[in-house]
C-alpha cells in the first residue's frame, strides 16, 4: 500500500457519509476516491454537503461493488441492512468499514430480534477503548485496538452504544457496579435520526420539544450495548435504556447509573470508584475522565472525536452515576471510523482526528 490511501465513501449524501468526508479531507494520509450514494447519483456533491468546499465539485457516482472496488478503504455510510450485500462483494484485502448495525452483533438471534433480518455475520468490532476480559478464548485482558490492527472489515459501534459503554465498563471491569440494574436516560441531537423527511424531524416540531422515542426496551442499541458489557466483564446485564431527541443538532449526552456491586459501602466507595475510571482512561487519546466537579456538556464535545466521561456516588441510592458526552457523528461515528481504520492499516491511531472541540 503507498504512503497516501484512497477511501470510498458509499452514502455520501448523509450525515454519517459527509462527516466522514469531512473527516478524510484533513486526514494527512487519506485521498477521498469515490463518492457514492443511490437517488443523488449523478448530483454533485455541494448540492447536498454544501460546508465541503474542498469536494464539493464532486459527481456522487451510483453505489455499486464496481465504483467501490479498486480503493484502499471503503467506508459504507449506509441504511441497516444494506451493507452485507455490497460487502461480500468488494475484495478481501480491502478494509471496509460499516457504518451501520450489520455486522456489529455476535448473536444472530439479537440481531434478527431487534432488527427483523437475517444477520449478516460477525466483523471486528470497532470500539477501540474498549475493555477486553480475559474469557478463556486466547484473549487476556485488554483493549479491542489489539483486535483491529490489520482487520481488513471493521463493524463501526453506534453513537448511543459508545457514549454508554465507555461511561460504564471501568465500573464493570473492576468489580464495583452491579449490571443486574442499569439504567440509562439519553439526550440526543438529531442528526442521529439520519437525513430523511419525517413530520416529527422537522425544525417546527423539534425545536422548543424535547421527544422520547424507541421506550420500553425496543432501540435497537440495547443489544449492542449489553454486548459490549460482557465483554468488560459482566456475567449478566439487565439495562433499562432510554434515548430523547432535544433541540440540537448534534452530541449525545448519556446518563447511566448501576447499583454499587454487594459488599460496598457507599460511604466508601467515592475514591474507589473514582481511581477505576482513571485507571481506566489513563493514556487514551480521546476518552478523558474530567476533574472533579466538572461535568461533561455536549457542547465541549462538538466537532471533536473525544468522549468526556464524570463519574460519582449517590451515597442515599447506593448507585454510580455516570455522564457522558460526545459529538454523535464524530467520536459516535465517522471519526470512530477513522480511528480504527488508522490502527488497522498501522497508521497513528490520532491521524486525521482532533480532541478539540468548537465553542460556542
Amino acid at each position: 500500500m503507498s504512503s497516501t490511501i484512497r477511501v470510498a465513501v458509499a452514502g455520501a449524501s448523509g450525515y454519517a457519509g459527509g462527516e466522514m468526508l469531512r473527516l478524510l479531507a484533513a486526514h494527512p494520509l487519506a485521498e477521498v476516491g469515490a463518492v457514492t450514494a443511490h437517488t443523488s447519483a449523478g448530483s454533485s456533491l455541494g448540492e447536498h454537503q454544501p460546508h465541503l468546499r474542498s469536494l464539493s465539485h464532486r459527481v456522487i457516482e451510483p453505489t455499486t461493488p464496481e465504483v467501490l472496488a479498486g480503493h484502499d478503504v471503503v467506508v459504507l455510510a449506509l441504511p441497516h441492512g444494506a451493507s452485507g450485500e455490497i460487502a461480500a462483494r468488494l475484495p478481501g484485502d480491502t478494509l471496509v468499514l460499516d457504518l451501520g448495525a450489520d455486522h456489529r452483533l455476535t448473536d444472530a438471534d439479537a440481531w434478527r430480534a431487534f432488527y427483523g433480518s437475517e444477520h449478516a455475520g460477525s466483523w471486528p468490532y470497532g470500539l477501540p477503548e474498549l475493555i477486553v476480559a480475559g474469557d478463556g478464548s486466547g484473549w487476556t485482558a485488554g483493549r479491542q485496538r489489539d483486535r483491529l490492527r490489520g482487520a481488513t472489515r471493521i463493524a463501526v459501534p453506534g453513537c448511543n452504544v459508545t457514549a454508554v459503554t465507555l461511561g460504564l465498563q471501568p465500573g464493570i471491569a473492576a468489580g464495583l457496579i452491579d449490571p443486574a440494574d442499569i439504567v440509562a436516560v439519553l439526550a440526543n441531537g438529531y442528526s442521529g435520526a439520519g437525513r430523511s423527511l419525517k413530520p416529527h424531524l422537522l425544525a417546527s416540531e423539534g425545536l422548543g420539544s424535547a421527544r422520547p422515542y424507541a421506550v420500553g426496551g425496543t432501540h435497537r442499541h440495547v443489544p449492542e450495548i449489553v454486548q459490549n458489557l460482557r465483554v468488560a466483564g459482566a456475567p449478566d446485564v439487565r439495562l433499562s435504556f432510554t434515548p430523547t431527541l432535544v433541540p440540537m443538532a448534534r452530541g449525545i449526552l448519556a446518563t447511566a447509573t448501576a447499583p454499587l456491586a454487594a459488599g460496598i459501602d457507599p460511604a466508601a466507595a467515592a475514591q474507589a470508584v473514582r481511581e477505576a475510571w482513571a485507571t481506566a482512561y489513563a493514556g487514551e487519546p480521546f476518552v478523558q475522565l474530567l476533574p472533579e466537579g466538572q461535568w461533561p456538556s455536549t457542547g465541549m464535545t462538538q466537532g471533536a472525536n473525544t468522549a468526556l466521561v464524570q463519574v460519582a456516588v449517590d451515597e442515599a441510592a447506593g448507585r454510580v452515576v455516570t455522564v457522558t458526552a460526545i459529538d454523535n457523528l464524530v467520536k459516535g461515528t465517522a471519526g470512530q471510523a477513522v480511528q480504527a481504520m488508522n490502527i488497522a492499516l498501522g497508521m497513528p491511531e490520532a491521524s486525521g482526528l482532533d480532541a478539540e472541540g468548537v465553542a460556542p
